[in-house]
C-alpha cells in the first residue's frame, strides 16, 4: 500500500468520524492535510469523500426519510418537517453560493485560523452544553419553522473552516431551547441538503481542476468515510443523551491547542 493511499485511508476515516459530531470535520481534514503534506487540486478529495459520509447518514435514515416521502401527498406533518429542513437549508445556500470563492482560496488555506475556530468553538460548546436553557423541544421532526429558520442562520457560521457545521446548527438548537438528542438529530437531517449542496457546487466550480488521476485513493477515502460515518451516526444520539456535548469541547480545544503550537512553532 502507498503512502498516498494511507493518508487517503486516515483522511476518509477522520472525515467519517467527525462529520456528524461538533469538532469540525473540515478542520480536522484541513490541518491534517497540512501536517502530512497532502493536497488535491481543488480539494477534490476533500470534497468527494464527504459523498462518503452522506451515504452512510442516508443509509442510517433510509427507511425513516422513505416513509416522510411516501407520506408527504397525504400527511401534513410529513410535508411540515420536510419544509422545516429546507427552510433552514436556504441561508447556507445563499451564503455558500455568494462566499464560495473567499472561502475554498482564502479560509480554507489558513491553518491558524482552523485551529483558533476549533478553540473557540470548544470554548462556546462547554458553555451552552452546561448553561443552555432548559429544553421546550424534544422531538427534531415537530420543531417550529420560525426556530430552524434561526437553527440555518447559525449554520451559515460553519463557511468559518474549524467552527463545525452541526456544532453551529447544535449551539443554535441548544440556546433556543431544543433537547440535546433533538438538536443532534435536526442537525443530521439538515446536513443531508446541505452537504449534498455543497459537494455539487464544489465540484461544478472546480470542473476544470479536478484531479480524479487517483481513483483508487479517492475510493479508500469514500469507503472509510462510509463505514465509519454509519458507525458515528448510530452511537451519537444515545451518546449526547446520556453525556452531553462537553467531551467535543474539549476535544477541539486540545486538538486546536495543539495544532496552533505547531504552526506558531513553523511546523
Amino acid at each position: 500500500m502507498s503512502d498516498t493511499t494511507l493518508v487517503a485511508a486516515a483522511l476518509g476515516l477522520i472525515e467519517g468520524l467527525t462529520e456528524f459530531i461538533p469538532v469540525s470535520s473540515t478542520g480536522h481534514l484541513l490541518l491534517s492535510g497540512h501536517f502530512l503534506g497532502f493536497s488535491s487540486p481543488g480539494r477534490s478529495f476533500e470534497v468527494v469523500i464527504q459523498l462518503g459520509a452522506v451515504l452512510a447518514l442516508l443509509t442510517v435514515y433510509a427507511a425513516r426519510l422513505g416513509q416522510v416521502i411516501i407520506d408527504a401527498p397525504y400527511s401534513r406533518g410529513a410535508r411540515r418537517f420536510l419544509a422545516t429542513v429546507i427552510v433552514a437549508f436556504l441561508p447556507a445556500l445563499f451564503v455558500g453560493v455568494l462566499a464560495h470563492d473567499f472561502i475554498k482560496d482564502v479560509l480554507f488555506e489558513t491553518p491558524i485560523l482552523v485551529a483558533v475556530m476549533l478553540i473557540i468553538g470548544g470554548i462556546i460548546l462547554i458553555f451552552v452544553d452546561r448553561f443552555a436553557p432548559p429544553p421546550r423541544y424534544t422531538d427534531a421532526a415537530y420543531l417550529p419553522m420560525w426556530l430552524t429558520l434561526r437553527i440555518g442562520f447559525f449554520q451559515c457560521l460553519a463557511m468559518i473552516p474549524g467552527t463545525s457545521r452541526s456544532g453551529a446548527t447544535i449551539v443554535g438548537a441548544l440556546l433556543m431551547g431544543v433537547d440535546k438528542r433533538a438538536a443532534a438529530e435536526f442537525s443530521f437531517f439538515l446536513s443531508m441538503p446541505t452537504m449534498a449542496g455543497a459537494v455539487a457546487y464544489d465540484l461544478y466550480k472546480n470542473r476544470d481542476v479536478l484531479d480524479l488521476s487517483a481513483m483508487s485513493d479517492i475510493a479508500v477515502g469514500f469507503a472509510l468515510a462510509f463505514i465509519s460515518g454509519i458507525f458515528v451516526v448510530k452511537w451519537l444520539l444515545g451518546f449526547v443523551s446520556r453525556n452531553g456535548y462537553a467531551l467535543f469541547g474539549w476535544w477541539r480545544i486540545a486538538i486546536g491547542s495543539l495544532a496552533l503550537v505547531f504552526l506558531l512553532v513553523g511546523y
